[in-house]
């Protein structure tokens, strides 16, 4: 099961994934959805897709019972739904920050909770719940205040279960990206140019200049992380949130 798998990130993994799981992907609009699980389907993988908002509760419920019902037991859980947000601290609204922390934190205890009491993955030998977190759930991140916040919460919440279900079978991890190119941080550029006063393509230049290897890490590299914790060989890691970042953090 991967939330949020219909771009960027997201679709990199449910592509990845694909290839060797059966899966089950879930976002807001239905329309990006089916458009995703066809493209999967037509190159041979076993791909279904449900539409879910996480920060709703009551469809949490019936994405998980529903996937139990058709598929079964769910054997690996990867969080990865997520927006951005921020600004001057300052001029944050509460409906800001409260949507930044429900989607990107609570709706990762939502859907984990939910399949640990009713997918089915206690039930087995073992298994795997990734959550996509962030460097910028390690550091501050400038304008950044809610994003930063949800994301070291993600970590903590990580860390935490990681330990809680150490003896279960179930390994619990966190892959935090640095800079991405996806849809997302090219709205990032554009709404730290607009408060730079600059040019997107200034923002970029200041972020590559950041990163010691001169690129922003493509969404299959994060894919390619999520793959191997979801797979047998990572079976002794658990309770880690690792970094893939370009050497941007070393920590």
């Amino acid at each position: 099961l991967i939330t949020g798998a219909t771009q960027g990130i997201g679709l990199a993994i449910a592509t990845t994934l694909a290839t060797t799981h059966r899966i089950l992907i879930c976002a807001r609009d239905p329309d990006r959805l089916t458009h995703t699980r066809d493209q999967l389907t037509t190159h041979g993988h076993h791909a279904h897709a449900h539409p879910c908002d996480v920060r709703d509760p009551d469809q949490i419920t019936h994405l998980i019972a529903t996937t139990t019902h058709h598929h079964g037991p769910i054997s690996v859980l990867v969080n990865n739904a997520g927006r951005s947000g921020g600004g001057t601290t300052r001029d944050i609204p509460d409906d800001l920050w409260n949507d930044v922390i429900d989607t990107n934190l609570t709706s990762v205890f939502r859907v984990t909770r939910e399949v640990l009491k009713n997918g089915g993955i206690l039930d087995q030998p073992t298994g795997r719940i990734i959550n996509i977190a962030s460097t910028g759930g390690k550091q501050g991140v400038v304008l950044g205040a809610p994003y930063s916040a949800s994301k070291h919460g993600v970590i903590g919440f990580t860390k935490a279960l990681g330990l809680e279900l150490a003896k279960t079978g179930v390994t619990v991890n966190a892959v935090c990206p640095g800079y991405v190119e996806t849809p997302m941080a090219r709205k990032v550029r554009q709404n730290y140019a607009a408060h730079w006063g600059t040019t997107e393509t200034d923002v970029l230049h200041r972020f590559q200049n950041k990163i010691p290897l001169g690129r922003y890490t493509t969404p299959d590299e994060v894919a390619a992380m999520v793959a191997y914790l979801a797979s047998d060989a990572a079976a002794p890691v658990t309770a880690q949130a690792i970094n893939i970042c370009g050497g941007l953090g070393n920590y």
